[in-house]
């Protein structure tokens, strides 16, 4: 029996019109399907490459590597406030200066276009995901941690790894107290609620409310510090955080815990009810290798046990993944066996589905006027 209604249909990945079949993944470990992707995807989308808090510095600027473009973007602010972004040459080019790029800002988060005859508007590419998020605080979360780790993995297979969430239970078990974690692991994993729209996917979820209903369900130097998993249990006192914008908890459910968003291509934004929100980046260096970029924003401290409480969020987050990026290289090497070559997923496994599926009709819409035919990822 389900723990949260579900669509008519019965299952969400019937609701959204998505093939049940199971799934081939030759495209995480084919050479020749990631050089398309590089062209139809990297080349082609709005990638988001920070924040505007970037440029508070000395220069007023701030760089940003896409390997997978063989680049480099260079965030400029401008004397009157506006905001630029260059690129480095390619090989081949003529000149050697930096050649300038589209450049567009939403909800302070800076995106940049390396298609030069691109029409599309960055708001017209987020679509309605934006729209419902527009006035969340984001800009009031200037305490930033940031991790990096190069995985030796398919960029898709960590968004994967991030967008369906019951594995949390098993995976990082000893995460919570060992009670907890029976309880957790008996009871299973469903979320509260998912939407697509176009490439783009998000997951509704509850777990992380803050404090918890039972101290004892979390382990003492959380229960001291009042912060943990999902955060420091206190809310920040930041305006707009007491009216959230209409996109957040979609299923208005008390139990709401966070909201997870797919930005296609490589864009996740995470926003978790006690009053922070994170970001990631998977920036492919190869078919089976990439950069993951992992960024926590909360509010700024207001004294030193606020900050005690950030940095024990900060370093659970490091863990979690940790435990996370643990199972990818393992992963790789098995499908690149290619002894299993096609996979069946459940439902709560849809925006792993529909990422893979939109990734593959942007590859095939490209390969109809740029590629040879005999390129295909199967």
């Amino acid at each position: 029996m389900s723990h949260f209604p579900k669509p008519p249909e019965g299952s969400w990945t019937e609701h959204y019109g998505i093939d049940t079949a199971p799934m081939s993944y030759e495209d995480s470990i084919s050479p020749e399907h990631h050089e398309l992707e590089r062209e139809a995807i990297f080349a082609r989308s709005w990638l988001n490459v920070g924040r505007v808090e970037q440029l508070r510095n000395k220069e007023r600027r701030y760089t940003q590597d896409i390997a997978v473009a063989d680049t480099t973007v260079l965030v400029v602010e401008e004397v009157d406030g506006g905001i630029s972004a260059f690129r480095s040459p390619k090989d081949g080019e003529s000149g050697t200066g930096p050649r300038p790029v589209q450049v567009d800002v939403w909800e302070g988060f800076v995106f940049v276009n390396l298609d030069d005859s691109n029409t599309a508007s960055l708001r017209e590419s987020l679509g309605r995901f934006a729209s419902g998020l527009e006035g969340y605080p984001f800009g009031e979360m200037t305490q930033v941690f940031k991790y990096r780790s190069d995985v030796g993995s398919n960029w898709k297979l960590y968004i994967d790894a991030f967008a369906e969430f019951y594995h949390a239970p098993v995976l990082h078990a000893k995460q919570y107290v060992s009670d907890e974690s029976r309880k957790l692991m008996s009871y299973g994993f469903e979320a509260l609620y998912y939407d697509l729209d176009g490439p783009h996917g998000m997951v509704s979820s509850w777990g992380g409310m803050a404090p918890p209903k039972d101290p004892m369900m979390v382990k003492p130097i959380e229960r001291i510090l009042r912060s943990g998993n999902f955060g420091p249990w206190d809310k920040p006192d930041v305006a707009g955080l007491a009216d959230l914008p209409p996109g957040l908890n979609p299923a208005d459910h008390p139990a709401w815990g966070l909201d997870s968003y797919v930005f296609f291509p490589n864009f996740m934004l995470v926003v978790w009810e006690p009053g922070w929100f994170l970001t990631y980046h998977y920036w492919p260096t190869a078919y089976n290798r990439h950069t993951f970029e992992g960024t926590l924003y909360m509010a700024p401290p207001r004294n030193a046990t606020d900050r005690l409480r950030q940095e024990i969020a900060a370093v659970t987050f490091k863990e979690f993944a940790l435990q996370d990026s643990n199972t990818l290289e393992a992963t790789q090497k098995m499908l690149e066996t290619r002894v299993v070559s096609h996979f069946p997923l459940c439902d709560q496994e849809i925006l792993l589905r529909h990422l893979h599926t939109s990734a593959q009709k942007a590859v095939d819409a490209y390969r109809e006027t740029h590629a040879p035919a005999n390129h295909s990822a199967g």
